[in-house]
């Protein structure tokens, strides 16, 4: 064999296989930087699916989704979600824009939930809920009397949502809103998340 004519070809299949070879080994030693900083907030429906979610709901009736949270920010999070409700005519939060411009709905929280994630970690709540209410014919809508959240009672006394023409429904959106913990200011700011169930109040 003819090292001079077949050197430099065999000296670099024997690198590329050294290489190949130690990969896992330098996987472990290499850490490429992180250039992207987040937090995922997400809903899955009863068979931990994106799908099969509750959308036609009965007066006294149970249902169960799963709230996922996951943290990508660097650091272990501290995150509050607030549970609200609103009909087609209150505030929904948002979720677009620069983070700085994205508000919050202007609802009162019905109930929280708090958590701490380490980073690159996710958190998982089994929730079921469900609404006590009735129907008005006069005023043609629907008044809550409480709401029941993984079995805490918590009072709807005075809201309601109307009829909707155009859907033929009695419309309803519960709403899951992300608060992050600041450490520095020492408080909870909205993190410019939020997921939701849009919900159909039969009669």
């Amino acid at each position: 064999m003819d090292l001079g004519k077949y050197g430099v070809p065999f000296f670099v299949v024997v690198a590329v296989v050294a290489l190949l070879v130690a990969s896992p080994c330098l996987s472990r030693v290499l850490v490429w930087p992180r250039t992207e900083f987040f937090s995922e907030l997400w809903i899955l429906g009863t068979g931990h699916m994106a799908e099969d979610y509750p959308f036609n709901v009965s007066s006294g009736q149970s249902y169960s989704v799963y709230l996922g949270l996951g943290n990508q920010l660097g650091y272990c999070a501290y995150y509050r979600i607030e549970v609200k409700f609103r009909n087609e005519s209150q505030s929904m939060p948002s979720s677009f824009g620069a983070v700085e411009d994205r508000v919050p709905s202007d609802l009162p929280s019905l109930f929280n939930v708090s958590a701490f994630v380490a980073d690159q970690n996710s958190w998982e709540l089994p929730v079921t809920f469900g609404f006590d209410y009735g129907f008005n014919e006069t005023l043609v809508q629907v008044g809550f009397n409480s709401m029941t959240f993984n079995d805490n009672v918590l009072g709807m006394s005075g809201e309601s949502t109307g009829w909707n023409a155009t859907t033929s429904r009695f419309y309803g959106d519960l709403i899951f809103e992300l608060w992050l913990y600041n450490g520095s200011a020492g408080n909870f700011g909205y993190h410019g998340r939020f997921v939701d169930l849009k919900l159909n109040m039969t009669v």
